[in-house]
């Protein structure tokens, strides 16, 4: 799908090094990584089980921190932030999508959607957020706590999460992991138009070549190391890219 026009960077990793552990044991996870997310783009990481895709996006948005090298979330050097600004901008510039779901459950549905924004003061644009509860068919859920909801309907909330704030940047790990198809495409159609539409930007890990199919281009990794990239992908194109890789 063809990228809109972007002007200038979201987030940038420069030099980014990622090892885990010492000595004889050390596993060097990101291998002086270099990449830069445009903002109004949604951009996919793919690659092998190993190759570093989720720690890339975990040092990117500053839930890990780094070994050595740079990320900037717009034009903020993330790694020299004591944690309590870098809590507060994650809090206000940043939005996640994790698999596990992470929500809390002793709240319901919107108060989980919209607790980003009650912990920064600030009131929800009623309209967006209408849009949202609608697309991601949850009007009949919202006053459901976690343990109420199936584990599609609990994506759906984290996904309405992340982007009823309007962030900067979203950070998507493995969005649909626990969806079916049809609530896949929903979602997945969804963030395209948010990024097509609205400018927003999104940074997505997945397995999935469909998923990948949404995104404006594809970043492959592969033993810590950005190996290719694909513009404009198709399901097809992105599985014989991978198969290319031997994954």
């Amino acid at each position: 799908m063809t990228a809109p026009v972007a002007t200038s960077v979201a987030a940038r990793a420069t030099e980014l090094v990622k090892v885990y552990g010492h000595g004889e044991t050390a596993v060097q996870a990101l291998d002086r990584v270099s990449v830069a997310f445009p903002h109004g783009q949604f951009s996919a990481i793919m690659g092998p089980s190993g190759s570093g895709k989720s720690t890339l996006m975990h040092c990117l948005a500053g839930l890990d921190s780094v070994t050595s090298g740079q990320v900037f979330i717009g034009d903020t050097d993330i790694t020299k932030l004591h944690d309590n600004d870098l809590t507060l901008l994650r809090r206000d510039k940043v939005g996640f999508i994790f698999q596990a779901y992470n929500l809390v459950p002793t709240l319901n549905a919107i108060e989980n959607i919209t607790l980003p924004m009650a912990i920064a003061g600030r009131d929800p644009d009623q309209q967006w957020l209408d849009q949202i509860i609608d697309t991601m068919g949850l009007r009949d859920r919202l006053k459901h706590r976690p343990a109420e909801l199936s584990g599609g309907q609990q994506q759906r909330v984290a996904a309405a999460r992340a982007l009823a704030s309007r962030p900067d940047i979203i950070y998507a790990d493995e969005p649909t992991g626990n969806l079916d198809s049809r609530s896949s495409a929903e979602i997945l159609g969804f963030l395209h138009r948010s990024v097509r539409d609205l400018g927003q930007t999104i940074v997505m890990v997945t397995h999935d070549a469909v998923a990948a199919g949404y995104a404006n281009r594809v970043i492959f990794l592969q033993d810590g190391r950005i190996v290719d990239e694909l513009a404009d992908p198709t399901a097809e194109s992105v599985l014989d890219r991978m198969k290319a890789m031997g994954a």
